[in-house]
């Protein structure tokens, strides 16, 4: 294991920034019906990878229907006028295909891994549930028990989870960041057939949908092949509403949820920009706040684990996360647990200085060029996947920024200082902008 995050590290250093994050050829072509197809050919195997993604996630929903994008994404697999319920999945494994979907805030994305000749398989199954799906009373009952069911198992037994999602909707106020991606559960229940039909004919449309193609492909024949599945398919006007956004906290937002469980859980976030909502003449602030995620929690070596985890044991576990390629303004989340012989109160006032330490003394240059090193060296590892070749092209574009910022990603991560990485820090990382959730354990 070793070996293989120092190979890792070694071959970021040689790369520097010499080869652009999404190295190879992209190209890029816009159908007649408006849908957007980008090929990024890698030729290292014959494989393909081929992803859908629709303009529609949780952030588009409205009170009361919360959890729909989700609920749409299980019905998606459940027949069409042309494939009976199964199918889809079926035809995908008798072809060798690894396939799958997963539903976002801000997007809806179904994908397959091929063989590269089977690509054709995939672009005319997914054209036929892109406007043709047909949804039954009798599967839709059946999906909503499932999705009950998921719900239950995955947060409502989960303390953890739980804690999580009580304090993502006491964080936001008007953001629809604050509804669980899966519904709530009396939305889950109430949901109607004519409810996901609508949704389904409002979103489900080539002008609002992006095909990404990586692989061992020629893009001229690809580009055929989606002229041929997805050009018949009718465009529709696509309306969509306008992002709401956070309105300006006021101070210390905290919540204590008490259920049973074995251990204590402490969850605090600030309000920080995202690239999406920071004017691009700021977007220097993005990139160091994304450095300051890696300084706290970027591996044993980071300051939360040295200095909470085996240094002070405070924490058993502790870690940081930010994603700066979001529609909306986000989260820098700090969570973990105690250790036995330490409170949450303790764990929140050494998170706290470590934060205080962030703004009154500049990061020194041996450790921010360490975490540089290190940001580099997990882009290079996920360059290694056609998968997440094809996701880093399909996020930025459904979120409403351009592809080619990754290939920009390094270099602006390479740009920033220690100064900017403490002015951040005393900029957001504020009591004004703070909210603190903390699980109190029942028997």
């Amino acid at each position: 294991m070793f070996d293989k995050y120092l190979r890792l590290f070694l071959f970021s250093l040689l790369l520097g920034n010499a080869v652009p994050l999404m190295a190879g050829e992209v190209h890029e072509f816009t159908l007649e019906n408006g849908l957007n197809l980008i090929i990024k050919e890698d030729h290292r195997a014959p494989v393909v990878v081929s992803q859908v993604w629709y303009k529609v996630g949780g952030s588009y929903e409205l009170t009361g229907k919360t959890g729909l994008s989700h609920m749409l994404e299980h019905m998606m697999f459940k027949g069409t006028q042309k494939y009976s319920p199964g199918e889809f999945s079926r035809i995908m494994a008798v072809n060798g295909a690894r396939e799958n979907a997963f539903t976002g805030y801000d997007y809806t994305a179904y994908f397959q891994t091929l063989e590269k000749s089977r690509l054709a398989i995939s672009f005319e199954m997914e054209a036929d549930r892109m406007r043709h799906l047909l949804l039954s009373e009798d599967e839709f009952i059946k999906e909503k028990k499932v999705v009950a069911e998921e719900r239950r198992v995955r947060t409502e037994d989960k303390p953890i989870n739980r804690t999580y999602e009580h304090f993502m909707a006491t964080a936001y106020q008007s953001s629809p960041y604050q509804n669980p991606l899966v519904g709530w559960m009396s939305d889950i229940e109430n949901y109607t057939l004519p409810d996901l039909q609508a949704w389904y004919q409002r979103w489900y449309a080539p002008n609002n949908a992006i095909v990404v193609v990586a692989g061992d492909v020629e893009p001229q024949a690809v580009l055929a092949l989606a002229k041929q599945y997805f050009g018949p398919l009718k465009s529709q006007p696509i309306i969509v509403p306008s992002p709401s956004p956070e309105v300006e906290q006021l101070g210390v937002k905290r919540i204590t949820v008490k259920l049973p469980a074995k251990i204590s859980y402490f969850i605090m976030g600030y309000k920080v920009p995202v690239l999406n909502t920071l004017a691009k003449e700021n977007h220097g602030e993005i990139y160091a706040l994304d450095v300051l995620s890696y300084l706290l929690d970027g591996g044993n070596s980071a300051r939360l684990s040295k200095n909470l985890v085996r240094g002070s044991q405070i924490a058993a576990s502790v870690g940081v996360s930010y994603d700066p390629f979001s529609r909306l303004t986000e989260l820098f989340v700090f969570s973990g647990t105690p250790t036995n012989t330490h409170t949450v109160a303790e764990l929140e006032n050494a998170l706290q200085e470590q934060i205080k330490l962030l703004k009154t003394t500049p990061v020194e240059k041996a450790e921010l060029e360490r975490v540089k090193n290190q940001i580099r060296a997990s882009q290079v590892y996920e360059l290694d996947s056609l998968f997440y070749q094809a996701m880093k092209i399909g996020m930025l574009e459904t979120i409403g920024l351009d592809w080619q910022l990754f290939d920009q990603y390094l270099d602006n991560i390479k740009m920033v200082t220690a100064e900017q990485v403490q002015e951040v820090a005393r900029k957001y990382l504020i009591n004004k902008n703070l909210t603190v959730s903390v699980l109190e354990p029942l028997p």
